[in-house]
């Protein structure tokens, strides 16, 4: 289903849509479960056992089989295939699918409501963008996976003002996590963000959510219907319909959607703690619910790959005379090694 070659070694029609290297992962991985659980052959690698003379081991996990996904992954990069990480989200794209959301949002609001022809000459109404609004700034801040922003619910949110009446707080809790299935999660506390950073600012966008929705209870983020309308059943939003949406959006601001995906957000988060608002390894990996057993560094592959935009021209790398970068909000500092 993946490989461009047939099982008797012959070539695959040209017109033939074969799955991609995702998928020969996600099926390797069935079977390294099928072999290891279902079977009870654990996760040894596949082997001749030299006292019994038969094979013992997972067999999804033979020499064979690696090498031959790593052959499947190179001829797939090779005919074109996008990268399997999705690219990391910046603070510049973000704050430009930002303003033209908020821009859409205020010409909604500008025009009559009985004029029907408005509403029906773009993909998403102002709740829809402001729903997308709000994910995309929780995500991209609290380093959420897609399943964990979607399956939110109305009371794992709260806004609170009452250690500071004019700054809101906002306070997530997750029922699960990845890492973490049987909860005891640490609950992510975030203040009002300052007004040079509205459009990474999450506890802005559920204020403004949650005004234009008035959702009490059930899925925060839930499955948008016709004519700019959420369900009224408590459906929440499918994985497919927020990255369908996140592409749409990315068009509307000229950017190509290919290289990105939901998973975006959670790396782009990343790298923006780590880079702009310079915040120690360990305290990324705390926030984000990372291990700090820092003898596997899985953060590593958030902060640095290959798919990513890089961060300097490279005519730049030894010209003293480039001007100073942006002014830091958090420090004040604008020079390079700042």
């Amino acid at each position: 289903r993946c490989d461009e070659f047939n099982l008797d070694g012959s070539q695959q029609a040209l017109t033939t849509n074969r799955s991609t290297y995702n998928h020969a992962t996600k099926m390797r991985a069935a079977m390294t479960f099928a072999f290891g659980r279902v079977h009870r052959l654990g996760k040894n690698a596949w082997h001749l056992n030299q006292m019994s003379g038969k094979m013992d081991g997972n067999p999804s996990l033979a020499t064979d089989v690696s090498a031959y996904m790593l052959s499947l992954r190179r001829r797939k990069v090779q005919a074109g295939e996008a990268a399997s990480s999705a690219r990391a989200i910046t603070p510049d794209i973000m704050q430009r699918l930002y303003d033209f959301n908020v821009k859409q949002v205020h010409h909604f609001q500008l025009q009559p409501q009985t004029n029907t022809n408005v509403v029906a000459s773009t993909w998403a109404g102002p709740l829809f963008r402001k729903l997308l609004v709000f994910a995309y700034t929780l995500a991209f801040t609290c380093l959420l996976r897609i399943d964990e922003l979607l399956k939110l619910q109305a009371q794992d949110i709260v806004l609170d003002n009452e250690q500071d009446p004019d700054c809101l707080t906002l306070i997530i809790k997750l029922p699960f996590r990845k890492t973490n299935q049987v909860g005891n999660i640490e609950p992510f506390v975030i203040t009002e963000f300052p007004k040079q950073m509205k459009h990474l600012c999450p506890v802005r966008a559920c204020a403004a959510y949650f005004y234009a929705t008035q959702i009490q209870e059930g899925y925060v983020f839930r499955r948008m219907m016709a004519n700019d309308r959420i369900g009224e059943a408590n459906n929440g939003m499918s994985a497919e319909q927020f990255l369908e949406a996140f592409r749409m959006n990315l068009l509307d601001i000229g950017v190509d959607f290919l290289p990105y995906g939901t998973h975006s957000f959670r790396r782009g988060g990343c790298q923006w703690m780590s880079v702009d608002l310079r915040w120690p390894l360990r305290q990324v990996c705390e926030w984000g619910g990372w291990s700090t057993e820092f003898s596997n560094l899985t953060i590593v592959k958030y902060l640095i790959s290959a798919t990513d935009s890089p961060t300097h021209s490279r005519k730049d790398f030894f010209n003293f005379n480039r001007r100073p970068t942006l002014k830091c909000h958090s420090c004040g500092r604008s020079c390079h090694c700042s």
